[in-house]
């Protein structure tokens, strides 16, 4: 075999080698087990989560960046939304509460005075002209019984009606065996004198003794018309007592009253019947139930008020008219979606919480709030039951705080501690 045909032979079986290793399947590479390493997106201050950079670095006390990928990247936040790392968390002392379904109740309370019952007030008054001679209660503020003598009273008017009614009694008996005409003529005149006597006031039991003695009564005894405290007394012994004029003004003081101002914002949750406790300077630590009795009408214009009154047993007679009372009304209470009130934040226009997202992420979430409780406050609107919202943190300082100073405090702590954010890759990559 000439040179120039082995040449031609070799060159040919290299070509056919080579299309041979082409087109031949190439084997699959062994599993090794290790997954190739995922890019980060970007690396995060270890402390602080709102501080990140895109390439790798080491914060102030050198430690690492923490990497983010794709699969652990924190979602979207809402507009407003503050994060902070677990140190600023702990400086400011945020503390969480839940939003919880409840029975929320609200203790309303009012100041009032002690009036005596308007339906236990009597006045011992006069319907005809007289002149008192003896009096059996003589000071203010003696207790007195229904049926007990006040005063003894002379009247020339009174001793006329009753001689007018003996002789008609007596014209009655003479007439007895007369015809049926004068009988009811003198019938008719003795009722008329003795339906006169009881009009003025005279008692059946004096009118009683008038019938069996036969001769009119000098004096007349005047009654205590119920039980009761003397309040005012205008009698006095000797003095002439015009028809009308009121001598002695008696109270029951078994049962009082206390009427109290409730605000207008609080009228709502009053109702007749509903329980009360009532507290006096007077008795301290000892409370007094009471049970509301009326709400007035009326609203009272300069002080935005409208008065309660309040029914109380006052056995020992330890409720004085006048004295001054602190007043503890319990509503009704119903369930509801509460939250506690420290964790509402009220800018004036607009009321807002702080959401819990966790991992240091705090949401502003503007709510509609209802009932407010003691402690708590209904929410009607923008919270779901088991939301966490912030309760305490140093940022809220008092009522007055708005939504803007409130979120504020919190970014400025985070600007301070680190000046570089997600937003300012630039500097991070000078580093």
């Amino acid at each position: 075999m000439s040179v120039k045909t082995l040449t031609l032979l070799l060159i040919a079986l290299g070509i056919g080698a080579v299309a041979g290793y082409r087109l031949a399947p190439r084997p699959e590479p062994a599993a090794t087990g290790i997954a190739a390493a995922p890019t980060p997106l970007y690396y995060r201050h270890p402390m602080n989560p709102a501080v990140t950079s895109p390439v790798p670095m080491k914060d102030e006390m050198g430690m690492d960046y923490t990497p983010v990928y794709a699969e652990k990247a924190a979602p979207a936040a809402a507009p407003g939304t503050v994060s902070l790392g677990p140190d600023k968390v702990q400086k400011l002392g945020v503390a969480t509460a839940l939003a919880e379904l409840r029975d929320l109740a609200r203790t309303v309370r009012a100041v009032g005075v002690v009036e005596a019952d308007e339906r236990r007030l009597y006045n011992v008054a006069l319907k005809f002209d007289g002149y008192i001679e003896k009096l059996h209660v003589n000071a203010t503020g003696q207790r007195v019984k229904k049926g007990q003598p006040l005063f003894e009273l002379y009247s020339p008017e009174l001793l006329a009606a009753q001689r007018e009614y003996l002789i008609a009694r007596s014209g009655q008996n003479m007439l007895a065996e007369s015809g049926e005409i004068a009988r009811a003529g003198m019938e008719n005149l003795a009722q008329g004198s003795l339906e006169r006597l009881r009009n003025w006031g005279i008692a059946a039991g004096d009118l009683r003794a008038l019938e069996q003695r036969g001769a009119a009564l000098r004096t007349l005894t005047v009654r205590s018309p119920a039980d009761g405290v003397v309040m005012e007394k205008d009698a006095v012994a000797g003095m002439k007592a015009a028809a009308g004029a009121t001598l002695f003004h008696i109270a029951d003081l078994s049962k009082i009253w206390v009427v109290a101002q409730v605000y207008e914002q609080e009228i709502g949750l009053i109702a007749p019947g509903q329980t009360a406790e009532v507290k006096l300077d007077a008795y301290p630590g000892r409370t007094f139930p009471a049970k509301v009795d009326f709400v007035y009408p009326a609203l009272d214009a300069a002080t935005r008020t409208v008065k309660v009154r309040l029914e109380l047993d006052n056995p020992d007679g330890l409720l004085k008219p006048m004295m001054y009372a602190q007043v503890e009304l319990a509503a009704q209470p119903r369930p509801a979606l509460a939250i506690p009130t420290s964790a509402v934040l009220d800018s004036g226009r607009r009321t807002a919480v702080l959401l819990d997202q966790g991992d240091g992420r705090y949401e502003p979430r503007e709510v509609r709030l209802g009932l407010r409780g003691d402690d708590a406050v209904e929410v009607l609107d923008g919270l779901q039951a088991g939301d966490k919202v912030v309760v305490g943190a140093q940022f809220l300082i008092d009522a007055e705080s708005n939504l803007k100073g409130a979120f504020g405090a919190f970014n400025a702590a985070d600007t301070k501690a680190a000046p570089a954010s997600h937003a300012d890759h630039s500097e991070h990559g000078g580093h």
